[in-house]
């Protein structure tokens, strides 16, 4: 049985709930509706836990009407709460067309662009991109986030993010993708482990060691490549540690708890320093692509419209240097 966040507080005015409600609190809402939690929220919003339970509570009095229902830790929205959602997605749509509207009545390309990105990129053109973005458009402000590639996804497709650079793997038919660049992973350890120096391994002398994964590093996932890699020589040693960022897995597998597959350029000043040890196979363990996604249904300001060209005309620079 599921009980109320707190109970429905009755509605004690008159006035019609677009003169009561507060829209700061609405957004607010929006983002703990889309996470399902209130740690998750704040860490989005750049506010504190109690500060984001006391605007949900403050939307639900005004509301006068419960918007969640707790399960224990977790929670789910209620009837009132997805209709809530529902509106507060269409109204960040119409505020977005606003704003696109301003621009282009100012004759100026102002403008924030959220960019959610995984961790770990290593593509100098599009860092020059970035340069040259700013200095052509100075009144484009620009928020990036690190998230892992399926939460990416699910942000896109939920239109609570622009853009996205991620692995992707599966095609859906709301979503445009542009080829950004080409990551190399191979197997590494570091000084804390045992294997650390030897140049006489094989694949076979990895087979039981303790692992150090991604968190979409599972068959089927964004980063199946890697845990095909592993069935395929069957190095079915414990996963002891893992994380969805990449600098993560880097300091895991620094600290000595297994082996992993890292970027081959993450890992170059680590080999270079004597800190990590490149272990078997000589080769690259796979190659993964890392694509600039958008939603297609998504109405674009005119700077967000201006990023995307930027990033395609980036990526037919990239394709033609790969083709010369």
């Amino acid at each position: 049985m599921t009980t109320p966040s707190h109970p429905s507080p009755p509605r004690t005015s008159s006035r019609p709930l677009s003169e009561r409600v507060d829209w700061n609190l609405l957004r607010t809402f929006q983002v703990v509706a889309q996470e399902l939690s209130i740690s998750r929220a704040a860490a989005r919003l750049h506010l504190s836990q109690p500060a984001v339970s006391q605007a949900l509570k403050r939307l639900e009095e005004q509301m006068g009407t419960a918007l969640v229902e707790r399960h224990g830790p977790r929670f789910s929205l209620t009837r009132s709460g997805i209709e809530a959602l529902r509106v507060a997605t269409e109204l960040q749509g119409q505020f977005a067309q606003l704003d696109a509207a301003l621009e282009q009545s100012s004759g100026q390309v102002v403008g924030r662009v959220r960019l959610l990105t995984v961790s770990g990129i290593q593509c100098p053109p599009f860092d020059r991109f970035l340069a040259q973005l700013h200095r052509d458009y100075p009144g484009i402000a620009l928020e990036v986030e690190v998230q892992s590639s399926d939460a990416i996804v699910s942000a896109l497709a939920q239109k609570t993010a622009t853009f996205g650079l991620a692995v992707h793997r599966v095609a859906q038919p709301w979503m445009g993708q542009s080829w950004l660049t080409r990551e190399r992973y191979g197997l590494y350890c570091s000084d804390q482990h045992p294997l650390f120096g030897r140049k006489d391994l094989s694949l076979d002398d990895l087979r039981h060691e303790h692992l150090v994964s991604f968190a979409g590093d599972l068959l089927g996932g964004t980063l199946s490549a890697l845990a095909e890699f592993r069935g395929r020589h069957a190095l079915d040693g414990q996963i002891i540690a893992s994380s969805a960022n990449t600098q993560e897995v880097l300091r895991l597998v620094l600290a000595g708890f297994g082996i992993g597959c890292l970027p081959e350029h993450l890992c170059e000043r680590g080999v270079s320093e004597g800190t990590l040890w490149r272990l078997p196979p000589d080769d690259s363990v796979c190659e993964i692509d890392i694509h600039v996604l958008w939603n297609l249904e998504q109405r674009l300001t005119m700077a967000e419209t201006v990023f995307l060209q930027g990033m395609k005309a980036l990526n037919d620079e990239q394709v033609s240097n790969i083709c010369k």
